[in-house]
């Protein structure tokens, strides 16, 4: 009787082990340990500060790959062949962080789509790239007269400014 037991409570183990493990592969994600988290309702975590270069940011993970440390941006929502522009400039600036705060380059970043992940190797001509588009956007901001930089129907209707926005699209318009 406890032999039958004791084999029950290995199997149950064995499965729960293997349902893991299969849980982990569909993350598209390294095995990696997490070093830092800003998800799923734990306390969340300090953002990251390079006062320096007026960037403030909070990756959703922070992973230590072989020592060095990946920052990963999850979009659980997205399906693209190819990652979005913003997308990748936004986890530049979480590579750009974790060089200032830890003295350290990261070698890349993760981007995690619904379906797949993608990797962004962080070289100086991305530094310099992410740094270039900070400073636009900050001659932008000072602008009083911004244009729209979209032609996106759902995108302006969603915007907080929709209403008082003069350049906003609507759906006759289209």
């Amino acid at each position: 009787m406890g032999v039958t037991i004791d084999l029950a409570l290995l199997m149950l183990a064995l499965l729960i082990g293997l349902w893991g493990l299969r849980l982990r592969r569909a993350t598209g994600l390294p095995w990696a340990p997490v070093t830092y988290q800003d998800t799923g309702g734990h306390t969340p975590e300090k953002p990251l500060i390079a006062r320096r270069l007026g960037l403030v940011g909070k990756p959703d993970y922070l992973l230590n790959v072989r020592g060095a440390t990946v920052p990963v941006e999850v979009k659980p929502g997205r399906r693209a062949e190819r990652p979005y522009e913003s997308d990748l400039m936004q986890l530049a600036a979480y590579c750009v962080l974790v060089e200032e705060v830890e003295g350290v380059a990261p070698p890349h970043g993760l981007l995690r789509y619904a379906e797949r992940t993608f990797r962004l190797d962080y070289t100086e001509r991305l530094r310099d790239q992410l740094l270039d588009l900070l400073d636009e956007m900050r001659v932008a901001l000072a602008d009083a007269n911004c244009d729209r930089s979209h032609d996106d129907l759902r995108r302006c209707a969603g915007c907080g400014f929709f209403e008082q926005c003069d350049q906003a699209i609507e759906p006759a318009d289209e």
